[in-house]
């Protein structure tokens, strides 16, 4: 058992997991020379579903008007290449 995994109450906990899950686990455990069960807790820590809330409404309205200006950009040039042809097609 780990410092992790002894610094800490654990309780046992049983999953069912395909084949290729569990030969992924233990290829990691291999790898990384931890226990499998470390791997499973090490994962369960990192898994963060909702990323974007860990953000602070600053960072998040930063990314938001990046972004936004990004496609505000590419639409412009579009709408170019768009007009563009449109001339020649009319001309031609």
């Amino acid at each position: 058992m780990t410092a992790t995994a002894s610094s800490r109450k654990l309780v046992r906990k049983q999953f069912l997991v395909s084949p290729a899950q569990i030969d992924k686990l233990s290829s990691l455990a291999a790898s990384e020379k931890k226990s499998e069960a470390e791997i499973v807790r090490l994962a369960i820590d990192a898994f963060e579903p909702r990323g974007l809330d860990d953000m602070s409404s600053n960072e998040l309205m930063e990314l938001i008007s990046q972004r936004l200006k990004e496609a505000i950009y590419s639409t412009k040039k579009a709408n170019e290449v768009v007009s563009r042809t449109l001339k020649t097609l009319s001309t031609g």
